[in-house]
């Protein structure tokens, strides 16, 4: 799954700066940490969104698990670099969606990084996958220029 690079496509950013203790002895912004930038940006696209609640991450009856997460590193960050992550859902299924992300240095302009990942709508009770609520697709819908709705 090959995230666009086309900026325009992406409606949601997320900033973050660099900390000491994310990078290595060389000041590279270890690899696994991108995964919490985008982590970061996810969950304030849902919250900025309406999916999930302004405070806190809970969900009465309804919860979200990672089934894909992927990066490819383009470029190294150092530390103290502004970074923007750019969020969107490419596409809306029965029970899952799919994220894609752009990670570009706020200084130099330069894309850093790209991943995409899919969550899975499952009911925390039974541990099964459950079909997305209208309201979900409405607001993402209402919200991005382009998602692809896949009908299965």
């Amino acid at each position: 799954m090959k995230p666009s690079k086309n900026k325009k496509l992406f409606r949601h950013t997320h900033d973050v700066v660099v900390r000491f203790n994310e990078v290595d002895m060389l000041h590279i912004l270890n690899n696994a940490v991108y995964f919490n930038y985008i982590e970061q940006a996810r969950i304030r696209y849902a919250k900025d969104l309406g999916i999930l609640p302004r405070e806190g991450i809970a969900l009465d009856d309804s919860t979200f698990y990672m089934a894909r997460n992927e990066i490819n590193y383009l470029k190294t960050a150092l530390f103290e670099d502004k970074l923007r992550i750019y969020t969107r859902v490419s596409y809306i299924k029965h029970s899952s969606f799919g994220f894609e992300h752009i990670i570009e240095n706020v200084k130099t302009k330069k894309i850093i990084a790209e991943g995409a990942g899919v969550l899975v709508h499952v009911n925390p009770f039974t541990k099964k996958s459950t079909p997305l609520p209208k309201d979900f697709f409405n607001k993402v819908i209402k919200f991005e220029k382009e998602v692809n709705i896949i009908k299965d």
